[in-house]
Order: C-alpha cells, then structure tokens, then sequence
C-alpha cells in the first residue's frame, strides 16, 4: 500500500516543473514512507511530456515518478484526475509554482495519520516574489493563495473569519475525500489560459466540512509560492478577485444547510449591499491609485452580483462549465 503521494498539476510550465523535483528528490525524513509523485499534464502544448520522460528515464530514487495526461482542462478536472490516479492514503497537492520545504512529505504523513479526524489540512504558504508586493499587500495575500495564519494548530470548522485553505499544499485523506466530494463540481477553476470562476477549492472542502469532517491548518507545513511580477500588476488582481467574487453565492449556497438556503439569497444580498457603500464612502478617494484598495472593492461588488450573474449565466444551477473570465498570461 502507498502511504502517501503528491500530486502536481501543470500546463504550460514547463519550466518551473525541474526545481519542483528537485525539491522533492532531496526530502529529507521519508524513509519509513511508502510515497510517489503523481503529475497531471493539464493538456500543455509545451515540453512537459518530454520532459517528464526524460526525468522518468533517470530516475534514481525508490519512489516511483508516474506522469498522465489529462486532456480536458479545469483545475478541478485535473484535481480529479490526480486523485483518481494517486494509490497513496494521502494525497499532497502541488501546483507548478509550489516549492515544498524539504520535511513536507515527512511533516504531511505524520500530521495525517495523528489526525484521523480530519479529511484535509493545509499550512504556511509563503509568497516568493519577483518583484515587492505593493503596500499592505497582506490585506489580500489570502487571494494569492499566500497563507500565513500562526503557529498553532487549528480547526476551520470552528475558527470565525478563516477563509478554507487553497488547493495549494492541501493534503487529504483519499477516501474521505471519494465519500464527500462529487464527482462533478460547478466550478471549474482555473481553464488553460483563463481564470475560469475561482472557488473550486472551497467548493470541494465545503462537501467535506458539510458530512461532518475536520479540516485543520499544521503551522509545520510549510511551501513557497512563486509570484511572478505580472501576477502583482493591476489588472490581473483586478480579474483575479472578480473571478473569486463572481463565485461566491455558490460556495455560500453549497456551505450552508438546507434550512437555511430560503434566506440566503435576501440576507447576504443587503449585507454585501451594506459593505459596497460603506467601503466605497471610506476608499473612493483611493482606489484609482489604491491597487489594493481597488482589489478589495472589486471583490465586494463582484460578491454583490454574485448571484445575478449565476442565474443569468447558469440558469438552474445546471451542470453545464461556467464561462471563463478574462484572460492570464502565460
């Protein structure tokens, strides 16, 4: 049996997919750990299969480098893929500009088995930046998927205010995860190039959180994000929080239980009404020069029409993908 295996999903990043295995080949602490690398090629058009063969073709260590193809794109498609393909208990997810410290496997494994309550954990996130962050970037940090949230252990379920961990460094439980989550989530994430509608993440944990499982944050876990420079221009933030925000009804109808669903469109629709006045009275005056500032109005009105643009776009909740937003660069 495999005890543990991370799975890294790529396209078109080539590139950064060598100090990934890198760091993995020199994890420290693993050797009474069955554990392989899964890597799920999100239909790249670049080199990535050959270079994943080269590297296979190499390949020194006891644990087994495996590589599939996975030809329909969506983050979350690809997440499936990875989890269907995976033979470990548990499964440590990567993305292609993740950088594991080199106890991560040790550190995931051990946390997992003394945790039985819990479906899936997450921990530090810290950004590796190209270029500095503009001023108070920490207040949307979160959107980045840059977590640092302490050094204690915790409990999502139980902490007010933590928004769920990305799929970033998210480890689960296999099988917890097969009994909870859907085959088929509504939100696609990222898609190629596009953005997508982002929120794939919460969706999944708000199925584990709603059968009743704990998701916990280990402050000892810790990887490095990459944050290339075109990731922190204006623009891309802007597109950034309006694909989270567009999304928003739909993780709250998901995370909420069925007695409460009647209300919920009516009471966070004033609520969410109530913060775009107040928020655009105290920052108007900046948020042209604000990139911040225009980030955290740009997520309130997006969750404010939330719901609209769900309807108009997905009538029903069908099961149809979501449109893409705007355009990322490569």
């Amino acid at each position: 049996m495999v005890d543990f295996s991370v799975a890294i999903r790529t396209y078109n990043k080539s590139e950064q997919i060598p100090p990934i295995l890198e760091a993995l080949r020199s994890q420290v602490g693993t050797e009474s750990i069955n554990w392989e690398i899964v890597i799920v090629d999100n239909n790249s058009s670049d080199d990535t299969a050959e270079l994943i063969r080269q590297y296979q073709a190499t390949w020194d260590r006891a644990f087994p480098l495996r590589y599939f193809l996975e030809p329909k794109q969506g983050a979350s498609i690809a997440r499936k893929r990875a989890i269907q393909e995976s033979q470990g208990e548990f499964i440590g997810f990567l993305d292609d500009d993740n950088l594991p410290t080199p106890d991560w496997v040790a550190e995931a494994y051990s946390f997992g088995k003394a945790h039985p309550e819990a479906a899936a954990f997450s921990g530090q996130i810290h950004g590796k930046f190209e270029v500095d962050p503009p001023p108070n970037f920490r207040q949307i940090a979160s959107y980045l998927a840059i977590i640092e949230r302490g050094n204690k252990v915790f409990s999502y379920n139980t902490r007010k205010g933590r928004v769920l961990p990305p799929g970033a460094g998210l480890v689960i439980c296999k099988q917890a995860w097969l009994d909870c989550v859907p085959d088929n989530l509504l939100l696609l994430g990222p898609v190629g190039k596009s953005l997508g509608l982002k929120g794939e993440d919460m969706e999944s944990l708000a199925h584990v959180q709603n059968a009743g499982w704990e998701i916990l944050y280990n402050p000892k876990l810790h990887i490095y994000h990459e944050v290339p420079a075109w990731r922190l221009e204006r623009d891309y933030l802007l597109s950034l929080v309006r694909s989270i925000g567009l999304a928003q009804h739909h993780i709250r109808m998901t995370r909420a239980k069925a007695w409460q669903k009647p209300f919920i469109f009516p009471v966070y629709f004033l609520n969410d009404l109530r913060k775009v006045v107040v928020f655009y009275f105290k920052k108007h005056k900046v948020i042209q020069t604000d990139v911040v500032a225009a980030c955290e109005m740009e997520r309130l009105t997006s969750g404010l029409v939330s719901p609209f643009y769900l309807w108009k776009n997905l009538p029903a909740y069908s099961s149809e993908p979501l449109p893409c937003a705007e355009p990322v660069k490569e």
